[in-house]
């Protein structure tokens, strides 16, 4: 099956970057949203990163031109009824995803394909919401989007084959390395890297070493650009703690748990980045 019309929803920070790389590769986009601020300001960041990429010389402003004329954004679902493949980006809730994909499935054609950007939450399940499981998967993309050169395949127990080959040549399509994982908590990146932040956390809540050393240990040591602690302030110490939690009711493996510092951190607001705040302090604009 050949993929030419891409179907996203959700415009946020994951889901305006998958927007940008099916654009950049040359596919005809469109992207959902639930309202038009947030698909305005999804939209921006598609904007600001490719004019960044003008400005550095990446692409030309010609190039810039034609990927933003492959996109076309709405607040309505309708528009996605001619895709032959769609990827959602919404919060991690399951409740809400099975209700988008069998909403999806009631609206798509039964070529298309729906995958998932989840990055914990069982695709297997996702799948059995619609009546075309064979045709449903996981495309875990790693933030932020256009700069990963990395894309996690998750094949949900109903997924077939056609399907798995389909998602893989569009992921290199659109210059990523391909990983295949089967649908377990976390699949693999997740998996490793939600090991490496609890055992930072808990080195930290310990008093074994300052949250400074700990990162280095892994940014000097085994030259990681970001230490584990940096990372997590960068993604959100709340969507980090929401995919711990989630992963160990999926498993109740016991490293998979968050610490009782995690919970505190965002109980209290210390959310990262985005707050000023988290296992380290920013001031603004950093």
């Amino acid at each position: 099956m050949e993929i030419r019309k891409i179907g996203v929803v959700g415009c946020g920070f994951m889901g305006s970057g998958i927007v940008q790389v099916c654009a950049q590769a040359g596919y005809d986009v469109v992207v959902a949203e639930i309202s038009e601020q947030i698909l305005s300001k999804g939209l921006a960041t598609v904007e600001y990163y490719l004019s960044r990429d003008v400005a550095k010389g990446r692409i030309s402003q010609q190039d810039k031109d034609s990927m933003q004329a492959c996109i076309r954004g709405g607040i309505t679902k309708e528009d996605l009824t001619d895709r032959d493949l769609v990827i959602e980006a919404v919060p991690e809730d399951m409740k809400i995803k099975k209700e988008l994909f069998a909403e999806l499935d009631r609206l798509c054609p039964g070529h298309t394909i729906l995958c998932s950007n989840t990055s914990c939450l069982s695709v297997t399940e996702l799948a059995r919401a619609t009546s075309r499981p064979d045709r449903v998967l996981g495309m875990h993309f790693l933030s932020p989007v256009p700069r990963s050169r990395l894309l996690e395949i998750v094949r949900a127990d109903t997924t077939s084959e056609e399907t798995l080959a389909t998602v893989k040549a569009f992921g290199r399509s659109l210059g990523k390395e391909i990983l295949v994982a089967r649908d377990t908590p976390g699949f693999i990146f997740n998996y490793l890297l939600l090991a490496l932040t609890g055992a930072a956390v808990r080195l930290l809540e310990n008093g074994v070493a300052s949250a400074e050393d700990i990162d280095k240990s892994m940014t000097l040591g085994l030259g990681h650009p970001i230490g584990p602690l940096a990372l997590a302030d960068f993604n959100g110490l709340d969507v980090g703690y929401m995919v711990a939690h989630a992963m160990y009711e999926r498993s109740k493996d016991p490293c998979l748990a968050p610490s009782a510092m995690l919970k505190r951190m965002v109980e209290s607001g210390r959310l990262g980045r985005k707050a000023g705040e988290g296992f380290y302090k920013y001031s603004q604009g950093e």
